[in-house]
């Protein structure tokens, strides 16, 4: 599976953006999808996945209640939806696969990643 996220961009505080991630290769509605992000000097961490139907999400609790996973498996691509963004989730967020049939919240679980797209939050 191939994985191309975009969608970042420079937001202010409060404001909202709408990744996406778009999938070509193996099904696509056989693969877990989930989003993560790495900010400088951090570890990547979890942000949000899917499983393969959509019916179940998990999310990082940095981000509950403010982010929206969700994917269209008849357009191969996965989305983030993040509003009320706060400057703490500047980062660069990627896009990723796990061929495993359940959503995993650990970065080494998942298979297929995408390049990265910048979100920068201005206070």
């Amino acid at each position: 599976v191939q994985l191309q996220a975009f969608g970042g961009g420079l937001v202010q505080a409060g404001g909202s953006l709408r990744l996406s991630c778009a999938a070509s290769g193996r099904t696509f509605s056989s693969v877990v999808m989930g989003w993560f992000r790495q900010a400088p000097g951090n570890e990547r961490e979890f942000v949000a996945a899917i499983s393969r139907g959509g019916a179940t999400t998990n999310y990082g609790d940095s981000v509950k209640g403010r982010f929206t996973i969700s994917r269209d498996n008849a357009k191969n691509t996965v989305y983030l939806q993040m509003n009320n963004l706060k400057p703490e989730d500047t980062a660069v967020y990627y896009c990723a696969g796990r061929r495993g049939p359940a959503i995993a919240l650990g970065r080494s679980e998942y298979d297929y990643w995408g390049q990265g797209t910048q979100v920068t939050v201005s206070s």
